[in-house]
């Protein structure tokens, strides 16, 4: 998996050549992963996202690259940026959002559940594993009746009893929870209110997670309904730095402007292909890339790409200064996933016909966008995260 800097061309879709700001640390084991991904994910993409199946053989080599915790001191490979994680959020996303959502909620939500809210005993009895992809982890917020209203509405409960927890109550749209070895369950502690972290190993009595069917985004990625009836989790796995939704919502913060840059990379996936396609295409006699309609689109669509890397790369760069706050990573998530969406329609436009089967590159990202334009928080919600901010008043309920 060896790779150089000078091995390692920016992209063509980098028109400003963003990616030159991060360290030769960084930009070599970037190098290692877009290898990796283009000689053994590209490949079978497609393959996977028609059968709606997982390659699970893709979680041990992408725990050697060190995609698992890059942001927590404990497990990381090496000390590196938000920048530079926001490119490789980037690079995954631009081959399969499936395999970048995996990642997402392995590394972005469940391990940083336990590094944010779980004591060190906690931190040093799963996080390893987890970086080394022993154990696969998933993130249990989103209900069948509650998803941009959690901080209030859970309706998940948790009630003590001595020195054990049970819990009750339904989870939705848990990505990896079908084959997760541990999930982190957020329910409501009837006695306080307050919203409290869970490890729910998937083998407790009463816990039972069934896989969501005829998805039309998102195939890959293996959500799933989890009831809980009456599991009982012990005290040492409640998180004990997680006694409110504040913790809840630091996670979410820190994953938020990583799925921004994720999105930049389906818009790249989609702009990649379309271009290709552009070249290779002959219509009345020549290349449709020499049509100036179809130049059009691809240019709004590099100007799109290029303006969202501008809008996440400093994101990220405040996060990496701490001054950083929700606003901001809200901003990033809302304007990248809307010029994402805008752009892979306008790539599959460019496509024609061709443009709705997946043999043609553009299809599959045209699809999961729209999974990526909705969660980690919606358009809407986001904008009001940002309103909040710049008016003092919050437009919420």
């Amino acid at each position: 998996m060896s790779t150089s800097i000078t091995d390692t061309p920016l992209l063509e879709s980098d028109f400003y050549r963003f990616q030159e700001g991060l360290t030769p640390r960084e930009r070599e084991s970037l190098g290692q992963l877009r290898a990796y991904l283009e000689a053994e994910v590209r490949p079978i993409a497609d393959q996977y996202w028609a059968r709606a199946e997982f390659p699970e053989q893709t979680i041990a080599p992408l725990a050697e690259l060190g995609m698992y915790g890059p942001s927590i001191p404990l497990v990381r490979h090496f000390e590196n940026s938000a920048v530079y994680r926001g490119w490789a959020a980037l690079e995954l996303g631009r081959i399969d959002a499936g395999v970048s959502t995996f990642i997402g909620v392995q590394s972005g939500l469940a391990m940083n559940s336990i590094a944010v809210g779980g004591s060190d005993e906690q931190q040093q009895e799963w996080l390893p594993r987890m970086a080394r992809g022993e154990v696969v982890g998933a993130f249990g917020l989103t209900e069948p009746l509650s998803g941009s209203d959690s901080a209030r509405g859970l309706r998940t409960t948790a009630r003590r009893e001595g020195d054990t927890w049970v819990l009750d109550g339904e989870k939705r749209w848990i990505g990896n929870a079908t084959f997760a070895d541990v999930v982190v369950i957020w329910a409501k502690d009837v006695a306080d209110e307050q919203v409290k972290g869970f490890l729910v190993t998937a083998d407790t009595p009463g816990f039972t997670a069934t896989k969501i069917e005829d998805k039309i985004a998102l195939r890959t990625v293996q959500n799933a309904d989890i009831v809980l009836d009456g599991v009982r989790v012990p005290e040492s796995r409640r998180l004990q730095r997680a006694d409110s939704f504040r913790t809840t919502a630091a996670v979410l913060r820190l994953t938020r402007t990583e799925v921004a840059w994720q999105a930049v990379g389906i818009a790249i996936g989609a702009y990649e292909a379309a271009l290709a396609y552009a070249r290779e295409r002959i219509q009345f006699g020549k290349p449709i890339a020499a049509h100036q309609m179809v130049q059009d689109l691809l240019v709004r669509s590099l100007m799109n790409i290029t303006a969202s890397i501008a809008l996440c790369t400093q994101a990220s760069a405040m996060q990496d200064q701490g001054i950083g706050g929700d606003e901001h990573s809200a901003m990033a998530k809302a304007f990248a996933t809307a010029k994402m969406r805008e752009t892979v329609g306008w790539c599959r436009e460019v496509q024609g016909g061709n443009g709705i089967v997946l043999d043609k590159g553009v299809a599959r990202f045209f699809s999961d966008a729209e999974a990526i334009y909705s969660y980690e928080g919606t358009r809407e919600v986001n904008t009001l995260i940002v309103g909040r901010a710049i008016t003092g008043q919050a437009a919420f309920v």
